[in-house]
């Protein structure tokens, strides 16, 4: 890989993310990432939360909402969306706020960076995924996790791109477009804008469902990135605490640091 930097990006918009972003950073160290690491932040994180993100060795970059209509921001409202698209595989937490993800996009104005992996802070990198850097914009593993019918299906949670403030221009014009509506918001427009996108392997975003869902799949020797999706691992007693032990466990030691296992090592699912 030649040229500019290359970077591991992030997103937080509140403590909740701050911590789930606290154990990702944590993750790529331990794989060996040798990328920047960059936190997009928005005005909902606390000082103290940036300060324990900056210790871990990430790049704070200020990321302001998008500039959408007042009209654009109505439709994605969160009461509006969960009411018009409800999440009916799963529970979304109370401090899942929908306007917030397309903040996701300010990542295409890094443009000191040529190539980017971003990665959703509900997220473990469980090995090096530094090959990533070589893949074309845009690379996205699809979003399977109850049934194979979905992999013509992207997920967002991990992706590789390349910044550019002329894709990101164009990107805001299709965003807002008058009576533009997007179910699953920053989800469903990245596959949009780029239809012909290229597919990863799934196991570069291994959805938590697929445990228990389709646990054929599941092979810890495979997986690169383990994806949180849904109910997130440091809520307490969550609807599906007890159908996603091991992976809440394998989150909280990568978050505290302590008692990280090996993961070739761990048991797969039952069939």
């Amino acid at each position: 890989m030649t040229g500019r930097h290359n970077a591991y990006v992030t997103l937080v918009t509140n403590a909740d993310y701050a911590t789930g972003a606290a154990a990702l950073l944590r993750s790529l160290k331990l794989a060996g990432a040798t990328a920047d690491m960059v936190v997009l932040h928005t005005g909902g994180v606390g000082a103290s939360d940036l300060d324990m993100l900056r210790a871990l060795g990430a790049r704070l970059v200020t990321a302001d909402l998008l500039p959408t209509s007042a009209a654009f921001n109505e439709r994605h409202a969160r009461a509006k969306i969960h009411a018009d698209a409800p999440f009916t595989k799963g529970k979304k937490p109370a401090f899942h706020t929908p306007l917030d993800n397309f903040a996701k996009l300010r990542l295409w104005q890094l443009t000191e960076y040529e190539t980017v992996i971003f990665i959703d802070a509900d997220a473990l990198v469980l090995r090096n995924i530094d090959r990533l850097f070589a893949y074309p914009e845009f690379s996205a593993a699809p979003n399977v996790y109850e049934t194979l019918a979905d992999f013509h299906r992207l997920n967002s949670g991990v992706f590789v791109a390349k910044p550019s403030e002329e894709t990101f221009a164009r990107m805001l014009a299709k965003l807002d477009a008058p009576d533009a509506y997007w179910r699953r918001t920053d989800q469903t427009f990245l596959q949009a804008f780029f239809p012909d996108w290229h597919g990863l392997p799934v196991f570069f975003n291994m959805l938590q469902y697929v445990w228990f869902n389709l646990p054929e799949l599941w092979d810890w020797k495979s997986i690169s990135v383990v994806h949180y999706q849904y109910e997130k691992p440091w809520e307490k007693d969550h609807p599906k605490a007890d159908r996603l032990g091991p992976l809440i466990e394998l989150w909280h030691a990568y978050h505290s640091g302590e008692g990280i296992p090996d993961v070739d090592a761990l048991p797969n699912p039952r069939l």
